[in-house]
């Protein structure tokens, strides 16, 4: 059964009895899941389901049962791996989903392109971009969404150090935020950065 260690702050985000995956699956089973405020861990080796928990989470995937309870501030998720997304330039992304989400920030947008080499790629489709950087169209989105839960699957794969220290500096200042929660899907915890909380995975642990 998947652990869960955590604080005791309040809760933004619950799962309850959640079970789903594609095409019917269950590949997440009864799972109960309470997430506060800060940063928080999702671990697990490969197919245990790191990120269709984090779609059912999202509301992306419907679960076969069991409930999840979103705060006010939504939950921000999207994944422009998809081919479907390849035709759609950098900053046409970022405007789409900034209609979804009334608390995004302009400003952090603008400092995050800079910050992680992306300002010079905003005109360029998805599939002229290499992986890593398509990756950084995703985070920037994300970190800039002031969604009041931000679901982040694997958000350094692919990426250099520079852009990874980045990253993690602007987690490290999260990870005191009385309000809002970042949870981190990957197979290793981000390092240097304070865990309000650790989901594990998997069952062999």
């Amino acid at each position: 059964m998947p652990t869960s260690t955590m604080n005791t702050s309040s809760f933004l985000l619950q799962a309850h009895h959640l079970s789903g995956g594609p095409a019917g699956l269950s590949i997440i089973e009864h799972l109960n899941f309470n997430c506060p405020p800060g940063v928080s861990w999702i671990c697990g080796d490969e197919g245990t389901g790191k990120t269709t928990l984090l779609r059912l989470l999202a509301g992306d995937m419907p679960p076969t049962s069991g409930s999840v309870t979103v705060p006010a501030g939504g939950v921000f998720w999207t994944d422009l791996q998809a081919t479907a997304h390849d035709h759609t330039t950098v900053q046409a992304c970022w405007d789409a989903l900034r209609k979804r989400y009334p608390n995004w920030s302009d400003a952090l947008q603008d400092e995050l392109a800079h910050a992680l080499d992306m300002h010079t790629h905003r005109h360029k489709r998805l599939n002229m971009l290499s992986t890593g950087s398509r990756r950084k169209v995703m985070v920037i989105a994300a970190l800039t969404s002031g969604a009041t839960v931000t679901l982040l699957d694997q958000p350094f794969g692919g990426l250099d150090l520079a852009s990874i220290r980045v990253i993690k500096d602007f987690l490290r200042e999260a990870a005191d935020h009385p309000h809002r929660a970042w949870l981190v899907a990957d197979y290793e915890a981000p390092r240097d950065v304070p865990l309000a909380s650790v989901l594990n995975l998997d069952a062999t642990l």
